[in-house]
C-alpha cells in the first residue's frame, strides 16, 4: 500500500525516511495533490538500471526492423519448410 503524506510532515523527515525503506515510494502531496515522490537509493538504482535495458531494447528492435536482410519468423518457417 502506497505510503501518502503531505509535505509538511518533512518537518520531522525520519518518519518520512522510515517509510522509503523496503523499495516503497512515499508519496508527498502539496495542497492536496501528488507533487514528489521520495525512494530510497537501491529502489531508484533498480528503476534506472531498467529503464536503460527497455532504451537498449528498443534501440536493436529499431535497428532490427531497419534492416532489410531480416526475416520474419513467418518467411524462415517457410524457408525450413516448419
Amino acid at each position: 500500500m502506497p505510503s501518502i503524506k503531505p509535505v509538511s510532515d518533512l518537518r520531522n523527515y525520519t518518519e518520512v525516511l522510515n517509510d522509503c525503506t523496503g523499495g516503497q515510494p512515499v508519496f508527498l502531496t502539496r495542497n492536496g495533490h501528488g507533487r514528489y515522490v521520495l525512494l530510497d537509493m537501491e529502489e531508484y538504482d533498480r528503476q534506472q538500471a531498467k529503464l536503460e535495458l527497455f532504451a537498449k531494447l528498443a534501440e536493436g528492435e529499431a535497428s532490427v526492423q531497419s534492416e532489410k536482410d531480416w526475416l520474419s519468423t513467418q518467411q524462415l518457417r517457410s524457408q525450413l519448410g516448419v
